[in-house]
């Protein structure tokens, strides 16, 4: 063999891996058809629990040198009613980072070349080698144009949505998937507001979704995700559309009063949330190659970073026996049974609709209640279940507020109440499905691909 491992894709999961195997002492090669830095279309925002992934591979100081600031408190405005608070502590860290991609990359791929990987920039995978069914190798054309040969015991596929180890893999085609609600329009203005430095804030106006996370360069990331059924209305003059969003909703204009937008707009339409096969003879998909949520939650690159660290750290003690393929489904299986729960609820809150009646009396219950806007945050931070915040028993109590409250129509609570209830059992036999029954069968390899 001429390396341990293989990556492809140098982005956080290719990274994440590559460190912990070279941690390892295991040999690795990645290859990534950019040049860093390099920029590419993400939200990129990081809770608590994704700046601890940072800390737990030795990025942190790095990525933190970029310059983006610190955000220890996070806030939601909707109807008028907001909620506003602190994180709990993830292994140290009580805070979220927004760090614009090109900088984030290049410092994840400086910290995997420093732990002894070798990154080769501007290499682009062209095709799988496959001997006896099993994954052996990778076919590149180097920053040259060269047609190159590498061999290893284990291949890994962390390049992405459009992932080519998955298409040449045969499993691009998720087994589980959810279209969004929701489309996505984003850009960066210059600081106007220093007072609001430190905060990471959505807002809600009907259907319409908006946030505004300081960056670093002095920046903002002002993400729009309004219904999927009003993305045509960005395709005339998407900026025009994009300004006119922002005026309809009062908070986030004022909290960019006085910025100027910077560049252009960058979208993402037709966004599906999947589970695809990840694992098999001699190959894993880690990051978006294999799984992704729909950006609302903002939860990739902590799963990117988490998942990719995890398979290297599986992989490595077995890469030179026979429990490589048990530990790399094993791997699989324990990141679906992770992120299941997640997936759901941001799908849910993917669906581009307006708040319901029980969200709102959520964070009306929050605003009045010390504690409980954590534990809103924690959701998002990955420390706490979704289900912690959303099960039957808060359910009831939250409809119950909401009717004595009379703030919304009795019918309207009620038919909120009956559509999350059934929601939630749908949604808890699914997990329980999975915890029951194997992954679905992976399609065979061909010889050559």
């Amino acid at each position: 063999m001429d390396t341990d491992v293989i990556i492809v894709g140098a982005r956080p999961a290719g990274s994440a891996t590559a460190i912990a195997l070279t941690r390892a002492g295991r040999r690795v090669v990645v290859l990534d058809r950019a040049r860093f830095p390099s920029d590419t279309i993400s939200t990129h925002l990081l809770w608590p629990g994704g700046v601890a992934e940072l800390r737990r591979i030795g990025a942190l100081e790095r990525v933190e040198a970029v310059g983006a600031p610190r955000l220890p408190i996070g806030m939601a405005t909707s109807d008028g009613v907001t909620v506003r608070g602190r994180y709990s502590t993830v292994d140290g860290v009580d805070f979220g980072l927004c760090v614009r991609r090109g900088g984030l990359d290049a410092a994840l791929v400086a910290t995997a070349r420093e732990s002894g990987a070798d990154v080769r920039e501007g290499s682009k995978v062209t095709g799988l080698i496959v001997e006896s069914g099993r994954v052996v190798g990778v076919r590149y054309a180097d920053r040259d144009g060269t047609s190159q040969e590498l061999r290893a015991r284990l291949v890994v596929g962390a390049d992405g949505r459009r992932s080519t180890v998955a298409r040449l893999l045969g499993v691009q085609e998720p087994y589980r998937r959810k279209p969004s609600g929701r489309a996505c329009f984003f850009g960066y203005w210059t600081e106007s507001r220093p007072d609001w430095r430190d905060v990471a804030v959505q807002w809600r106006t009907d259907a319409e979704l908006g946030t505004a996370f300081p960056c670093d360069g002095d920046l903002v990331l002002c993400l729009l995700q309004p219904p999927e059924s009003r993305a045509s209305d960005f395709k005339g003059d998407t900026v025009a559309e994009y300004l006119r969003t922002i005026k309809a909703m009062p908070g986030l204009a004022e909290r960019l009063r006085g910025g100027e937008l910077v560049g252009g707009i960058r979208s993402a339409t037709g966004i599906e949330s999947y589970f695809r096969r990840s694992s098999g003879p001699g190959w894993a998909l880690p990051g978006d190659a294999g799984h992704f949520k729909d950006p609302v939650t903002a939860q990739g690159i902590r799963d990117a970073l988490r998942y990719g660290r995890l398979l290297g750290e599986a992989a490595a003690p077995v890469l030179d026996t026979g429990g490589l393929d048990a530990a790399l489904l094993e791997w699989e299986r324990g990141r679906e049974r992770d992120c299941l729960e997640v997936y759901q609820w941001t799908n849910g809150l993917a669906a581009g609709e307006p708040m319901t009646p029980l969200e709102l009396e959520l964070f009306r219950k929050a605003r009045a209640r010390d504690g409980l806007t954590t534990r809103l945050l924690d959701v998002y931070s990955r420390t706490l279940r979704p289900g912690a915040l959303a099960g039957p028993v808060r359910g009831l109590s939250l409809a119950a507020g909401a009717l004595a409250r009379g703030a919304e129509g009795r019918q309207d609570v009620l038919r909120a109440f009956s559509r999350q209830a059934r929601t939630m059992v749908t949604e808890a036999l699914e997990r329980r499905a999975v915890r029951r029954h194997p992954l679905p069968p992976t399609p065979p390899v061909r010889a050559s691909c």
